[in-house]
């Protein structure tokens, strides 16, 4: 049997195969960054069931109905892929290579939902959900597209899967999205959308980092097949047209952000860049770089455009913008193949007949997915329910459907390792006044010198002028805390992904000391020069009285407890 094999062409298939499933973890860390810290948890757990429910029901069932059977709408009823297959598989791939390459993809359609009903959506419904997909809407979808069904007969043309993937998983996720409601906070009683903010910008910037590179493996590796110098030609020229799409998307968001909002917007450009990768998708091995890089532009103007009107317009909260990365620009990527292929579009002088086959499959695997996942959803909802209650959304999905209290080990709540109550502890052998002596040292000062405690908010990068200033001056100890806040001018007025974001706290720094010996008129004045630029947010200086101060370790009081050891 090994000689019908072909060792690069099996390699090359299954490193596409191990990238596609790498892209779990990218999308796990984009919608982790992107959503609330309390949902982390419950976000990685879907993106883990997606991949692990859908893997061994594709295998029972998905598989075949995508690629078994003869006929133009469904395959065949295949249980553990036991038929014959040989008529479809790629030169020299076995079928187990195969069957691994397309269970990632499908594993890919599922998880791209999760992210747009991410913070409010019960577990035991997800899942639910995925397994349906994976068995089911994907698959018969996918037969017509991949199968030999009837769009493939027509000339439909998706190479690597903008619809066959992407628009599939992006209509799932507009209609879960709008069957399940928005999250609690996201629109005012007028309907005014507010922004809620990702906890974690660098976990969603490197999701999309991993995404970017495991693309090359979704695209790249669809040639299924690495012999032919037109096959070798056409992998270099589908990594540059991939490449050069998602580049120029990535600038397009920006600009048109920065002209918008008068800032570049961060989570909105690496959505651009995501949004590029899926409209290439479909005619990444027919387009020309010049080609990609227009679909990239296009696409990443659509996408700002159509996420603002799902947030704004539709009224349909999708948290990271799965809706718009991939159910417009995988619609908008099939058709503007229609336009940039180099063997059909119109662009280089073909008519309109392949156009009109890219807009009938966008449009027919729109309706299939709209039925199905409306069916599917609106049941779920009527039976065990697809929405969590008011009060565990609240509280976080991490904690009332995992029991987590935190995702994050330094963010959780302080927890008594003993379990020996304070009665039944053993009794101190002596006194506290025995055990800790307390030689009091003369007091060099009057008791009665003031004491006074100032605070001052300030900029985290004045903190070191600050200090330097404070030491110059005698003050040696200080407390320092991060913290969150806004003065009068209620924050900056910032854009989040094209909303205003409302009351926003900037982290600022409290600095704290108690002094006695230094002037504060001097502690004041010094601060307010090391401070001052003469512009909004320079900080506050907070005086206090105070009435005592008591070193533990030697019982001093008052002026000698502040003093440093001789």
């Amino acid at each position: 049997m090994s000689g019908i094999y072909s060792s690069v062409n099996t390699i090359w298939v299954l490193l596409g195969a191990a990238l596609v499933f790498f892209m779990q973890a990218g999308f796990a860390m984009v919608e982790t960054g992107f959503t609330r810290a309390k949902n982390t948890g419950n976000i990685i757990m879907k993106n883990l069931m997606d991949f692990a429910i859908g893997t061994p029901i594709f295998w029972l069932l998905g598989f075949g109905l995508m690629f078994g059977g003869a006929s133009g709408l469904i395959g065949g009823f295949d249980p553990l892929v036991r038929g014959d297959y040989s008529s479809i598989l790629p030169d020299g791939v076995p079928l187990p290579a195969f069957l691994i390459f397309q269970t990632v993809f499908c594993a890919t359609a599922a998880t791209i939902v999760s992210g747009a009903m991410a913070e409010r959506t019960k577990f035991s419904s997800y899942c639910i959900y995925s397994l349906i997909i994976s068995a089911v809407v994907y698959p018969i979808s996918g037969h017509w597209i991949w199968g030999g069904g009837w769009l493939q007969q027509l000339g439909f043309h998706d190479f690597a899967g903008s619809t066959a993937v992407h628009m599939v998983g992006g209509v799932s996720a507009l209609i879960g999205a709008k069957i399940l409601g928005p999250r609690i906070g996201k629109y005012d009683k007028n309907g005014k959308p507010k922004a809620i903010l990702g906890h974690n910008l660098a976990l969603g910037a490197l999701g999309v980092f991993i995404l970017w590179f495991c693309w090359f493996g979704f695209n790249g590796g669809s040639t299924v097949s690495a012999t032919g110098d037109d096959v070798l030609f056409s992998m270099g020229n589908i990594f540059v047209t991939t490449n050069l799409a998602a580049a120029c998307a990535a600038v397009t968001t920006m600009a048109i952000t920065w002209i918008r909002y008068k800032k570049p917007d961060v989570s909105m450009t690496l959505n651009g860049a995501l949004g590029g990768l899926v409209a290439v998708t479909a005619g990444c091995d027919v387009v020309s770089p010049t080609g990609a890089a227009l679909i990239g532009i296009i696409a990443a103007a659509v996408m700002v455009f159509g996420i603002e009107f799902i947030d704004k317009v539709l009224k349909i909260d999708d948290p990271v913008g799965a809706i718009g990365v991939h159910g417009i620009c995988g619609a908008l990527g099939a058709l503007l193949t229609g336009f940039f292929s180099q063997d059909e579009g119109i662009f280089y002088g073909h008519g309109f007949s392949f156009l009109g086959a890219q807009a009938l499959g966008v449009v027919s695997v729109i309706a299939w997915v709209t039925v199905t996942m409306t069916t599917v959803f609106l049941v779920i909802k009527k039976t065990i329910g697809l929405r969590v209650s008011r009060e565990e959304e609240i509280k976080g999905l991490d904690l009332e459907e995992h029991g987590l209290v935190s995702s994050y080990a330094d963010f959780m709540p302080m927890v008594n390792i003993t379990s020996l109550k304070d009665e039944e502890r053993t009794p101190l052998a002596v006194s506290v006044d025995e055990a800790v002596l307390v030689q009091r040292k003369p007091t060099s000062m009057a008791g009665d010198v003031k004491m006074t405690k100032v605070v001052i908010i300030i900029k985290q990068s004045k903190f070191e002028k600050v200090k330097a200033a404070m030491n110059q001056i005698g003050i040696t100890g200080m407390t320092v805390t991060n913290v969150l806040g806004c003065g009068m001018q209620k924050g900056v007025g910032e854009y989040y992904r094209g909303i205003p974001v409302e009351m926003n706290l900037l982290p600022k720094l409290k600095v704290e000391f108690v002094v006695c010996k230094t002037p504060v008129d001097l502690v004041i004045d010094t601060a307010k020069k090391a401070l001052y630029t003469g512009h909004i947010g320079d900080g506050k200086i907070f005086v206090y009285d105070v009435e005592n101060v008591v070193k533990v370790r030697t019982g001093e009081e008052g002026y000698n407890a502040l003093q440093d050891e001789e």
